[in-house]
């Protein structure tokens, strides 16, 4: 399961993704998977390490700290990092695993600006988001950093937008000011961005005073002065009658669950996608078993998890 799990990662970042994050968190959940990103070989160093956020669905999961927090909308796009060096761009990278990323130098140019005010070495890093106006806005943003041709990259370039979300290499008091400080050199930040109109993936809650938020230090994965409040989707309890297998436009053979129909949302259910045969396993579902069915987007149906229904003794 690690390494479908490592797979339904890089596709995710690389802008095709083969589950939902709803899936995704069930399965990381379930298998105790918290790598971040996904693994690159060929990459280039980060100038900093970008860590990813501790997920929590309850406030009450989370130890109590007095420090004062900022609290901002987490955009759905892809994270990149921008290395400054006297004021100039000089490397561009995608998340990759964290440590290492690919080069898009070229594509982040025609996002930000090339020039600013900070002599200072340093990294800035954030999200490339386009407006929920865009199908699958999360895939477009994230797929088009993958664009190998320049040209059709340039013509999605009305269509995106580089959000920044922190930065490194220069001292500051708070994170707040941080962002108003970037915000002078031009670029559109998480505390000043208006997110109306833009795909986002719950609250982020940060340490506002950087001495602070260092202090509580990192764990292996995520500082432990951030963490990203998720939505936990209510989904729809039914049964699973039957597994058919379909052959998509592609070619590829996949399984889609039939269930017992329900309404979910304003829409009647009655079948879902099950991936493959590793994600059939992984739930531990069997014909007759109770599966809890979410409408991902809310368009597509998935089953996310079998649910255990406690039988009565005699």
């Amino acid at each position: 399961m690690h390494h479908f799990l490592e797979k339904a990662s890089a596709m995710y970042y690389n802008g095709n993704p083969i589950l939902s994050d709803e899936e995704f968190d069930a399965l990381a959940r379930k298998y105790r998977y918290d790598d971040v990103g996904y693994k690159v070989t060929d990459g280039i160093p980060h100038l900093y390490r970008m860590y990813s956020l501790q997920k929590v669905f309850d406030l009450n999961d989370i130890d109590s700290t007095t420090a004062p927090m900022v609290r901002t909308p987490k955009l759905d796009g892809a994270a990149v990092s921008l290395q400054y060096v006297n004021g100039h761009i000089a490397q561009a990278l995608t998340r990759g695993d964290g440590q290492l990323g690919r080069d898009i130098t070229l594509k982040m140019e025609e996002l930000v600006p090339n020039v600013i005010g900070i002599k200072d070495e340093i990294q800035i890093t954030g999200e490339v988001v386009a407006p929920d106006t865009i199908p699958n806005a999360r895939n477009f943003a994230a797929g088009s950093l993958n664009l190998k041709d320049h040209m059709e990259f340039r013509s999605r370039c009305k269509d995106l937008v580089f959000v920044a979300y922190d930065i490194q290499g220069r001292d500051y008091e708070r994170m707040s000011e941080a962002m108003d400080h970037l915000a002078q050199q031009g670029f559109d930040t998480i505390t000043h961005f208006d997110a109306t109109g833009y795909p986002t993936d719950g609250e982020v809650f940060r340490v506002d005073n950087y001495q602070a938020f260092y202090r509580l230090g990192y764990t292996a994965h995520h500082p432990r002065g951030a963490f990203a409040l998720k939505e936990q989707k209510a989904g729809v309890t039914t049964e699973l009658l039957d597994v058919v297998w379909q052959v998509g436009k592609s070619g590829v053979v996949s399984p889609v669950a039939i269930l017992k129909p329900v309404e979910v949302g304003d829409a009647q259910v009655s079948r879902a996608t099950l991936h493959n045969i590793e994600y059939i396993r992984s739930l531990g579902l069997e014909i007759g078993c109770q599966v809890e069915v979410i409408r991902s987007g809310e368009i597509i149906p998935r089953i996310v998890r079998r649910v255990d229904v406690e039988k009565n003794s005699s």
